[in-house]
């Protein structure tokens, strides 16, 4: 990917690495993320996704490489503040209200606007709800309610729409674009192939490893198909060959 020299990077890999005993999680990713655009990670589970996510906010030390975050190198206390990190399962508190744990995260980091956060998943009317009593999908836009309440410069999100129906997702796709827009990075992990095509930019991971990166277009023009999934399928047996 070129990169005007000026540029600061949101996001760059170089050749990390991280193993848990024998198995490679991460081997050798490299990765550049402009600010303000949409990458998405797409690979199937256990393809090294959610270990990159977890290195870049320091929850896993790689064994080799260098993590740059928002032109500063990780991990770094300082820099937390700006990233909002949604993981895969839902961290809220089941006992508290919908606003309650929109607040607690924003007081967590020292800023934010809990009422705006739940407006922007259209959950403000819902505000006074026990988290436990939501459904699936309500949960889901709470996460994200919680991760963007302190306006992070960038969000990483590990596969947020999963069990989510596509009403929904598309609402939550649509709110990403507008965040994106007002120049919020974004990293979302997925190994939903349909999704792929709402991103400015893909990087198809297996082993640990990049394969190919680029926009749909640039992809299926590659491997010479029509269907994302089978670009895949065919740059993945190239790797492997």
């Amino acid at each position: 990917m070129s990169t005007p020299p000026t540029t600061t990077l949101a996001i760059e890999a170089r050749d990390v690495r991280k193993r848990f005993g024998e198995v490679v999680a991460l081997d050798g990713l490299d990765l550049a993320v402009p600010p303000g655009q949409i990458y998405a990670l797409l690979g199937p589970n256990g393809a090294g996704k959610t270990t990159f996510i977890r290195s870049l906010v320091g929850l896993v030390r790689p064994d080799a490489g260098e993590l740059r975050v928002l032109g500063a190198p990780m991990p770094q206390r300082d820099v937390l503040a700006d990233i909002g990190y949604m993981t895969q399962a839902a961290a809220l508190y089941g006992d508290l209200s919908v606003e309650e744990n929109v607040r607690f995260f924003a007081r967590i980091v020292g800023r934010g606007d809990p009422e705006a956060a739940l407006r922007f998943v259209e959950l403000w009317d819902r505000r006074d709800s026990v988290t436990a009593t939501l459904s699936g999908g309500m949960r889901t836009r709470l996460s994200l309610a919680c991760t963007v309440v302190h306006r992070p410069r960038l969000l990483l999100l590990d596969e947020p729409t999963v069990g989510v129906d596509p009403q929904l997702r598309a609402q939550l796709w649509d709110g990403l674009r507008a965040m994106a827009a007002d120049g919020v990075t974004i990293l979302v992990s997925s190994h939903v192939m349909d999704e792929a095509e709402r991103a400015d930019r893909l990087g198809l991971v297996l082993g640990g490893r990049l394969l190919a990166e680029g926009t749909v277009p640039e992809l299926l023009a590659r491997a010479g198909v029509d269907r994302l999934e089978d670009a895949f399928l065919s740059l993945s047996a190239r790797a492997v060959r």
